[in-house]
């Protein structure tokens, strides 16, 4: 009776600390919602409910990771529209809207590599060599937003509708003039230096681990039955016949 009592009494001590500890943290919403998550009823029975935090959030499937860091709502539907253009769905598998490549952009572009962190940033900016990398004077978070503004912009001009509104065909007419430097971003910058970027960063997003957002359910990797990242192949490399793996991400790596 008293081990029972004294075990009553610690689950009400932790309950009432993970209480305190919210009013402190957060004040009482912030206490509200972390102690729902754990504390189930008034009667101390302490345990965490997967489907209660997806009836409060979303269902089962949702990816927390998928939320905009950098665009705003239309101008990620722009970029979703211009990266599934550059890899559309076909007979192989889906294309880069589906596999959410979009979204890794937004989730580059609001990191260090969106703001050039590693660059050279004091010019003065030449043409660069064959062996050198990019010179660029603008960011090139800036560079893609200025890129999708350009998109409208010309799409407007000569469709008389946003590039989002435009038929496939008339989209890859749009992103074959910027390829070709035939319009200008702000700054004078050609339309050729957003298209590569665009390009580069899609792929990536098709094939870049899913941890960084894109490659949605590392459909990407299983369309080129890439195994992902492995820690080792030592049973199947030594095999003479192509042993098909199920694709598994860095997430794999944690236990």
């Amino acid at each position: 009776m008293a081990e029972k009592e004294n075990f009553t009494e610690k689950k009400s001590t932790r309950r009432n600390f993970l209480k305190n500890s919210g009013l402190t943290l957060g004040g009482l919403v912030l206490g509200g919602a972390v102690t729902s998550l754990v504390v189930k009823n008034n009667e101390g029975t302490s345990t965490t409910d997967p489907n209660s935090q997806h009836a409060s959030h979303g269902t089962g499937s949702t990816n927390f990771n998928h939320a905009l860091m950098f665009f705003t709502p239309a101008e990620y539907q722009t970029a979703a529209a211009a990266a599934d253009r550059i890899y559309p769905e076909d007979d192989n598998g889906p294309g880069a809207k589906e596999l959410l490549a979009a979204v890794y952009i937004d989730h580059q572009l609001a990191g260090q590599w969106g703001n050039n962190v590693k660059d050279y940033r004091l010019g003065g900016f030449y043409t660069p060599g064959e062996n050198q990398g990019p010179q660029q004077k603008l960011l090139r978070k800036d560079l893609f937003r200025a890129g999708l503004v350009a998109l409208d912009t010309y799409s407007k001009e000569n469709y008389e509708s946003a590039f989002t509104a435009l038929e496939p065909e008339q989209q890859d007419e749009v992103l074959t003039a910027f390829s070709e430097g035939k319009a200008t971003l702000y700054g004078n910058t050609s339309s050729s230096e957003f298209f590569n970027l665009l390009r580069t960063m899609t792929i990536e997003g098709v094939y870049a681990d899913p941890m960084y957002g894109g490659n949605s359910e590392m459909i990407g990797w299983s369309m080129r039955k890439y195994p992902g990242s492995r820690m080792q192949y030592v049973n199947e490399i030594q095999s003479e016949e192509f042993i098909e793996l199920k694709p598994e991400g860095l997430s794999s790596h944690m236990s």
